[in-house]
C-alpha cells in the first residue's frame, strides 16, 4: 500500500481556494504558503505534490549561478 503524501491536505486546500476564488492565485497566497511550509519539512522527493516547488527552486538556483 503506497504511503499517503504528507502534503496532500495542503495541496487540496490550494485547489479548493483557487476554485472558490475564480483561479486568482493572489487570493490564495496564505494557502500556498502553508504548502511551502509543509514541503520544507520533508526531504526532496518525499512529497509528490511538492515537486513543482522543488523544480522552481532548482531553476532559481540555476539562474542565480548563471548570472554570476
Amino acid at each position: 500500500m503506497p504511503q499517503k503524501d504528507p502534503c496532500q491536505k495542503q495541496a487540496c486546500g490550494i485547489q479548493k481556494c483557487l476554485q472558490a476564488n475564480n483561479y486568482m492565485e493572489s487570493k490564495c497566497q496564505a494557502v500556498i504558503q502553508e504548502l511551502r511550509k509543509c514541503c520544507a519539512q520533508y526531504p526532496k522527493g518525499r512529497s509528490r505534490v511538492c515537486s513543482g516547488f522543488e523544480k522552481e527552486e532548482e531553476e532559481n538556483l540555476t539562474l542565480k549561478s548563471a548570472s554570476k
